[in-house]
């Protein structure tokens, strides 16, 4: 989830360099372990590494609610930073994460042909339920392109407590998806888009029907046994029974840096398409605003100022300081975990990007 990320400046962290003092902090270069990854020194860079000192010895000596932050320049590791008791092997709710890499599995559906087009009614391969309250027209008007752009039209706003469709309202509820589907319309579909989770829901179940298998055995026959991805799971914080298409992804950080990768190298792995470029480019190319920030099919685009010039970023957000940071022209990837949980703490990430990484290996390009 991502709101209010441009008031960077209430971030209680400093991190202007004339706020530290000496540093302690003691760099050593990632591990190779034998997942698909390369690693390499900070030092091979030839960059003035002053700053990210300074970061990190603040970030292991201060409070902060990080766990980890993970970098990769030209398809090597560089940085590599664990805190606050959290390890290279842990897996970590994604939360709204989930939603970017749903979208490269519907890529995949389609690339497979088990969806024909994203402008498909979703009542084309979502069988069952179908709606049986509020029974509307515009209903059977939503594609799977509205679903991609949070533009269904239906009742759903994560962020208006108001909105029945709000996603706390909805994990209360027995059927999800009978639930979603009942919500009443409040827009035409493709016109507004709102951050909707349970359209994502809806996303994840039609790709399941559509495929007649589950989400996660989807994901792992198609997208994470090609990439090496084994140490994860699908769960899901709510108390009650879920639906495998309402789990969220628990991932390491490296792993995560896969999908980054991924989307860096237009959907290729090691020499072997795993999703069409076509839909990476048209994934992450905006399509509609979400509280005036570009928005694609379930990533964003987040655009930063360095040195007079915008460098604009694909980005997978999750509540809590999740995310996945691509930056294909200065060909990095950065993986940022977190415990920040509503709270603005959880926007420290973009201030680390703007203040410290950014500049640091702009000087590179």
């Amino acid at each position: 989830m991502i709101k209010n990320i441009v008031p960077l400046i209430i971030i209680s962290l400093c991190l202007n360099s004339f706020c530290f003092g000496q540093h302690a902090y003691s760099y050593s270069q990632p591990k190779e372990l034998e997942d698909g990854w390369k690693t390499n020194h900070l030092k091979s860079q030839k960059i003035d590494t002053a700053a990210i000192y300074q970061l990190f010895d603040q970030l292991q000596h201060g409070k902060n609610k990080l766990h980890s932050v993970l970098l990769v320049k030209n398809d090597q590791i560089i940085i590599e930073e664990y805190f606050n008791g959290y390890s290279a092997d842990q897996q970590h709710d994604l939360r709204s994460t989930t939603k970017s890499i749903r979208a490269i599995l519907m890529g995949i559906a389609i690339d497979k042909e088990f969806i024909e087009s994203i402008d498909d009614p979703i009542s084309k391969y979502l069988k069952n339920p179908v709606p049986k309250k509020n029974l509307d027209e515009r209903k059977e008007k939503i594609t799977i392109r509205n679903l991609l752009t949070m533009s269904s039209g239906l009742d759903c706003n994560d962020w208006d407590k108001k909105s029945k469709g709000q996603e706390d309202k909805v994990y209360k509820k027995k059927d999800w998806l009978q639930y979603t589907l009942d919500l009443p319309m409040v827009n035409d579909p493709g016109t507004v888009s709102n951050y909707c989770s349970m359209g994502v829901v809806l996303i994840a179940e039609i790709i399941s029907q559509a495929s007649r298998m589950t989400i996660d055995t989807f994901a792992e026959q198609y997208l994470f046994n090609p990439l090496g991805i084994t140490n994860i799971n699908w769960k899901h914080t709510s108390n009650k029974d879920v639906i495998s298409s309402g789990n969220r992804l628990y991932m390491t950080p490296r792993d995560m840096a896969k999908i980054g990768k991924l989307i860096l190298n237009n959907g290729m792995w090691n020499e072997k398409q795993i999703v069409s470029k076509k839909w990476i480019v048209e994934s992450t190319t905006p399509k509609t605003k979400i509280t005036g920030i570009d928005y694609g099919y379930l990533w964003w685009n987040i655009p930063f100022k360095v040195k007079d010039k915008i460098i604009v970023s694909k980005v997978a957000t999750g509540n809590g300081g999740q995310y996945i940071m691509v930056f294909p022209e200065l060909d990095i990837i950065t993986i940022f975990k977190g415990g920040a949980y509503n709270s603005q703490e959880d926007k420290l990430p973009f201030a680390i990007m703007q203040n410290i990484f950014l500049p640091t290996f702009k000087n590179d390009n």
